[in-house]
């Protein structure tokens, strides 16, 4: 169930020009008066500024056009999000549009018979979409789901931070980014900043240290016979104890969370740690959560994970994946068609504009304005391979057994060579 997208495939992040056919096309017609009276209930996460107000307007803008159709939102912080999710999928009732990141959570959904197949109501305009995109929320080459965004997970970091204790170039190798590590501390500038409690992000960590050591084939494999105690996965635990051991993160990092007020993405849009590992989403929440409300700006740089010497991956092999919303199985008619609204050209590049979204539409990708979303585009445009977040890709109870592993591999009540034995017992039960 693991996501693995071409290079051929992320070209076209980069590659359309502003000269690419516009395919947003006009607004939903109007309604009649002939359709019964319909309310969408819908979950997102985008409970901050930039995105919050953005999808409020599209859906007000929708409800002018459609006198019928009114819209419950309910906008959720991710963890919260996540538990609410579980409760309403247990008692057999999922909201009528949600957020989705595909993978083997949607497919358990769908084996469950809770999410409606929009695949041949988005065939007219599915077209428009990036292909690579769309993969991770098709199950058995059906689509369950539509994204509207797609990214990466990388370093970004503060400029004048890393000026300030002498670096002149982000590393490129595990060795030099320990060496980064450490004139940083030296220069008693916190290095890193991380969410513990929220545990989610430090897998990140192990997820590309797996992916660098022994590439995207161990991966692969134990999506398909579940094993994740083998020598590359242990070791990626190891390297990981390597970081842990140089004290590199916020003073209380274990307690913090990743967009509250005192959490990782305010550490360092208020400049008090000089870089996080966190995905296409972080200037702006970086910004949102930070006391300016503007986080650092332009003092903001991005490099990938660096390659770990000996290892058999690719440096240019990527983590990500993207946001989307699935349909409830019992949404009303209008669901799909509203989704369609919020993936037409121009409410994509309106998101994009925003600095918080990658579009996914062909239309409004070539004109990627903000710079930090330039620079992940540009990297995943070169990308040889593509890897979705390990919590997503494999089946929820797999997901959060990494995340749980990690977070005792940071805590040091585990060692590697037995969290992987915990997350294949978990991952072989399913």
């Amino acid at each position: 169930m693991t996501a693995h997208i071409s290079r051929r495939s992320l070209l076209g992040l980069a590659g359309i020009g502003a000269g690419a056919v516009l395919l947003g096309g006009c607004a939903s017609e109007e309604s009649g008066g002939s359709e019964e009276p319909q309310t969408i209930r819908w979950w997102h996460i985008q409970d901050t500024e930039p995105l919050l107000p953005l999808w409020a307007e599209i859906a007000r803008v929708y409800e002018v056009r459609h006198n019928h159709v009114t819209f419950d939102i309910k906008p959720q912080e991710n963890e919260a999000f996540k538990a609410q999710l579980a409760k309403v999928s247990k008692a057999g009732s999922l909201p009528d549009l949600f957020q989705s990141w595909g993978g083997g959570l949607l497919r358990e959904q769908v084996e469950a018979g809770l999410i409606k197949d929009i695949t041949d109501e988005a065939a007219p305009w599915i077209g428009q979409l990036l292909p690579a995109a769309l993969q991770p929320y098709k199950v058995d080459g059906r689509l369950y789901g539509v994204p509207f965004d797609l990214g990466m997970v990388g370093f970004w970091y503060n400029r004048d931070l890393f000026a300030d204790a002498g670096i002149t170039s982000p590393p490129t190798t595990w060795a030099q980014l320990l060496e980064v590590i450490d004139r940083l501390k030296s220069a008693n500038i916190v290095p890193m900043a991380l969410a513990g409690k929220d545990k989610w992000p430090a897998h990140f960590y192990w997820a590309y240290l797996a992916m660098r050591i022994g590439g995207l084939g161990p991966l692969q494999r134990a999506a398909l016979d579940g094993n994740f105690d083998t020598p590359d996965f242990v070791a990626a635990g190891e390297r990981f104890l390597e970081l842990l051991a140089m004290k590199p993160f916020q003073p209380g990092f274990r307690r913090a969370e990743y967009s509250a007020p005192d959490g990782q993405a305010a550490a360092i849009g208020n400049g008090d740690a000089a870089m996080e590992l966190m995905g296409q989403w972080a200037p702006s929440v970086q910004a949102s959560s930070s006391t300016s409300k503007r986080g650092i700006g332009s003092r903001l740089g991005f490099f990938t994970f660096p390659a770990v010497e000996g290892g058999k991956g690719e440096a240019t092999d990527v983590l990500g994946g993207g946001n989307g919303f699935a349909v409830g199985r019992g949404a009303p008619p209008r669901t799909v068609d509203f989704l369609r609204t919020l993936l037409r050209a121009e409410n994509q590049r309106r998101a994009a504009q925003t600095g918080a979204v990658l579009p996914t539409n062909l239309a409004a990708v070539g004109q990627i304005k903000d710079p930090n979303n330039q620079v992940v585009a540009a990297h995943l445009a070169v990308a040889t391979g593509f890897q979705l977040y390990l919590d997503q890709a494999f089946p929820p109870a797999v997901g959060g057994q990494i995340n749980d592993s990690v977070a005792e591999l940071v805590a040091g009540s585990k060692r590697p060579d037995q969290i992987v034995k915990d997350i294949t017992a978990v991952a072989r039960s399913q």
